[in-house]
């Protein structure tokens, strides 16, 4: 009787067991569910609130808590491009201001484009307002492009190569293409300072023109017109109209030891200071080309004639090394180069 008994008593065991493993698979798969509608509420709302802050402006300013929450933090399924900084005047960081500018220019495009979308943010941690986010991320300097991915972290090519690239709206939307596959079509704002400064220029020559309108044997001056030309030639081809465009610093004093650079590392931009000097080195080349043109279509003295030409000679050579070497220090890799590394 009792062996009879304990298969029945068994058996009866099995639907228990089976409907609590069943309860417990619905039970894991409501909590499945209901931590995903999390996420994707989470989601939602990040997206929302990032969605609102760039209808008000281009560029999301952040500080630390908002850097860890809509960058950092899971979930996200958007990049986000960040640019550390330090804008604040007593970092004395112009290349800081001139890189905004490009970057405000990218962002404004990106904002006003027909493309524009909840895939791509613009943020802005500056160091005096997250200085958390620097050392979290090991950053000493300033300013940084970094982008963000919308899974996972970011890579080595997710740094932007600033100091071999420059910071040019155009070279940042080719690098944000190339890691997001989001194209961005740059527009400058129009800058009607030249038009100004044209019809200035316009008026002063008629002015002057009127004024001596008795007396214009001046105008059949082939030197004066020459030395114009030059003049004109001097100052498109030293970078004076990208100074113009553009409103660089003279220089830029480094804030950590002081040092003046007159010379942008970048072939992307360049300081008031660098337009002069290409402007002068350019004029001296071009007086030893006079210098040299003089010494062999002239019918002087033999031995000044030699000396003309040496000194035409050597005002090319030297100056031109210089110009030279000023293009390898901002074109990197340049492998050519002449009397002067």
């Amino acid at each position: 009787m009792a062996s009879s008994s304990s298969p029945s008593s068994s058996s009866s065991h099995l639907p228990s067991r089976g409907c609590l493993l069943f309860l417990l698979f619905l039970l894991l798969c409501v909590q499945l569910g209901e931590s995903q509608k999390k996420k994707e509420n989470l989601l939602a709302e990040k997206v929302e609130q990032l969605m609102e802050w760039s209808s008000r402006r281009s560029v999301v300013r952040m500080n630390g808590d908002k850097f860890r929450r809509f960058v950092k933090a899971p979930p996200r399924n958007y990049s986000v491009i960040v640019m550390f900084t330090a804008l604040q005047p007593q970092r004395q960081c112009s290349v800081c201001r001139q890189a905004n500018e490009e970057y405000q220019v990218l962002a404004n495009s990106w904002r006003y484009s027909s493309a524009f979308s909840n895939k791509l943010f613009f943020t802005i941690v500056d160091y005096d307002e997250g200085a958390d986010v620097f050392q979290q991320l090991n950053m000493n300097s300033a300013p940084t492009f970094m982008h963000f991915p919308p899974k996972g972290k970011p890579k080595r090519a997710d740094t932007f190569d600033l100091q071999r690239i420059g910071f040019a709206a155009e070279q940042l939307a080719k690098w944000i293409a190339d890691r997001t596959d989001v194209h961005i079509r740059v527009f400058r704002p129009p800058n009607y300072s030249g038009t100004i400064a044209l019809a200035l220029l316009v008026s002063l020559v008629g002015g002057l023109l009127y004024l001596r309108r008795n007396n214009l044997e001046f105008i059949y001056n082939k030197t004066g017109w020459a030395m114009a030309a030059l003049c004109v030639v001097f100052a498109m081809t030293s970078g004076q109209m990208w100074n113009h465009i553009r409103g660089p610093p003279y220089a830029h004093k480094n804030p950590q030891n002081g040092q003046v650079s007159y010379i942008h590392g970048s072939s992307q931009a360049q300081f008031v200071a660098e337009s002069h000097i290409i402007l002068l080195l350019n004029a001296a080349i071009t007086m030893g080309m006079v210098l040299l043109n003089e010494a062999a279509t002239s019918k002087g003295d033999v031995g000044k004639r030699r000396i003309i030409c040496l000194v035409g000679l050597g005002l090319v050579v030297f100056f031109f090394s210089f110009l030279l070497s000023i293009f390898r220090s901002k074109y990197h890799g340049y492998p050519y180069s002449f009397l002067i590394k």
